[in-house]
């Protein structure tokens, strides 16, 4: 049986990455092969020379909404909102923070020419609110990058707003950053392209939930956070022609994953449509869709480095996680990647 304890690691705090680097694409990278446990080490610029010609990459469009707030209680107590899901008709679920309890009724939100917003149920940490006016104008102008609680910064600054913002984003919607994506700059596009390497593009719109522990050590019959995703016809008509021509397809980020095997039907066809996928891979999943992946380093105990596992092996993930603390990769979002092959099925 799988259980959460099984996916720990140590990691010292110096290897979790505050800032990004000063290059997209210098990160370095861990290049690990699923099938033999060989790796190898290079930076993320290399890729042109790593991927076969004629492979698809897969990148997520995701567009990360400034999506953490500010607000004050008719008391005058301070409230801090993070959107998390939009429910319709200008009602978001949010999860809130404050000194005492919120309970339903109006709140101000901080800034000029803000909209309205009046809870309307609490729910544990979940509150859904109505919004009146446009939210997105406001955002835009007063809500804050919504970095994860593990980067240790008491706000983010101007930088962040274009570095947590993968050069992939089109479709608003996200709460965090499909953080593979955030290693490519044009010029390393261009020279993939020089060297024949397809693109093609889903959207999954990313929930908090993917920095979130999981509660349980038993896995079984568990399912994540919902999230939504869209494919679309030419994605899913680029992955059918890969697949018959046996050129790889190369997800980047554990996001493009989820989609894709969500996806993906038995027999391995991707379709396109939108939909809500919960889906928790885990080891002894079998890969419809998905040859190689681009990530970063993910949390212990978390889904995504289960998914991980569960793609190149739970033995080797943990080996190459502790070679990369001892040879100084640095970890999480703002961190170096891995380019990883599946392992023998």
């Amino acid at each position: 049986m799988t259980r959460a304890s099984d996916f720990d690691f140590e990691l010292p705090a110096d290897r979790i990455a505050q800032a990004p680097l000063p290059r997209r694409d210098d990160a370095r990278l861990y290049v690990l092969d699923g099938a033999t446990g060989t790796s190898d080490h290079h930076l993320v610029r290399d890729l042109p020379s790593l991927l076969p010609s004629g492979a698809l990459l897969v990148v997520n469009d995701t567009r990360v909404i400034p999506a953490r707030l500010r607000a004050t209680k008719p008391t005058g107590g301070k409230v801090e909102l993070l959107l998390c899901e939009p429910l319709g008709d200008g009602d978001w679920r949010c999860i809130g923070g404050a000194s005492k309890p919120i309970r339903p009724g109006p709140l101000t939100l901080a800034g000029d020419n803000a909209p309205s917003a009046e809870v309307l149920s609490v729910r544990g940490e979940y509150v859904d609110v109505r919004f009146g006016g446009d939210l997105d104008a406001y955002l835009d102008r007063h809500g804050e990058v919504p970095l994860p609680p593990y980067i240790k910064r008491d706000q983010p600054d101007d930088a962040d707003r274009e570095r947590y913002q993968t050069v992939f984003a089109r479709e608003r919607g996200a709460v965090a950053a499909p953080t593979a994506g955030l290693h490519f700059t044009p010029e390393l596009l261009a020279a993939l392209d020089a060297r024949g390497i397809g693109r093609a593009s889903i959207t999954l719109h990313v929930g908090p939930g993917t920095f979130a522990p999981l509660r349980a050590d038993e896995l079984e019959g568990l399912a994540l956070h919902a999230e939504r995703y869209a494919v679309s016809d030419a994605t899913a008509r680029a992955i059918a022609e890969n697949r018959a021509a046996h050129k790889p397809i190369v997800a980047v980020g554990t996001t493009v994953v989820r989609t894709l095997e969500a996806a993906a039907a038995q027999d391995g066809i991707v379709r396109a449509g939108e939909g809500v996928t919960s889906i928790f891979i885990q080891p002894g999943h079998r890969f419809a869709a998905v040859d190689m992946m681009l990530t970063n380093f993910h949390l212990p105990r978390s889904s995504l480095l289960i998914l991980v596992a569960a793609f190149a092996g739970r033995e080797r993930i943990l080996a190459a996680y502790d070679d990369a603390v001892a040879r100084g990769y640095r970890f999480y979002s703002y961190g170096d990647a891995m380019l990883l092959s599946a392992a023998a099925r």
